[in-house]
């Protein structure tokens, strides 16, 4: 499972170390990333795209360089109610939180479509299940 230890890794090293609120927000991105409700990750890039957004989230998906975004962009896409409730679980404001998944959400979406395409079925879930429990 490599290619997790370096999403893990990687994404750890943005959050500013392995411990904590770093480790506790790449937790609460992998829970929006195989919740039920936003379709995980299919339907978060989806949900990109819905709001124009498209080619931003799909450049994370493909090979080339990952197009920026901003943390109002972020609020649009996934709506003042969930970053309201993630930020409080995390102690952080909604613009902090949104400010943290603007500079590391395209990298985690980047690592987990290293092919250019969004896996399909079990692949995906196993290896998010595996990113929570290396979190734990």
């Amino acid at each position: 499972m490599g290619l997790f230890d370096e999403v893990v890794g990687k994404l750890g090293g943005m959050l500013g170390g392995g411990e904590g609120e770093g480790q506790g927000l790449l937790g609460g991105v992998m829970e929006l990333l195989t919740s039920g409700e936003g379709g995980g990750l299919g339907g978060l890039v989806q949900s990109f795209k819905d709001k124009g957004l498209g080619d931003i989230v799909s450049s994370w998906v493909g090979t080339g360089e990952n197009l920026p975004i901003n943390a109002d962009q972020i609020k649009e896409v996934l709506g003042n109610e969930t970053i309201a409730n993630l930020a409080a679980k995390f102690g952080l404001s909604p613009e902090d939180l949104s400010a943290k998944l603007s500079e590391f959400l395209p990298g985690v979406i980047d690592k987990l479509t290293p092919d250019g395409s969004i896996p399909e079925g079990g692949l995906l879930e196993k290896g998010l299940d595996f990113l929570k429990g290396k979190l734990g």
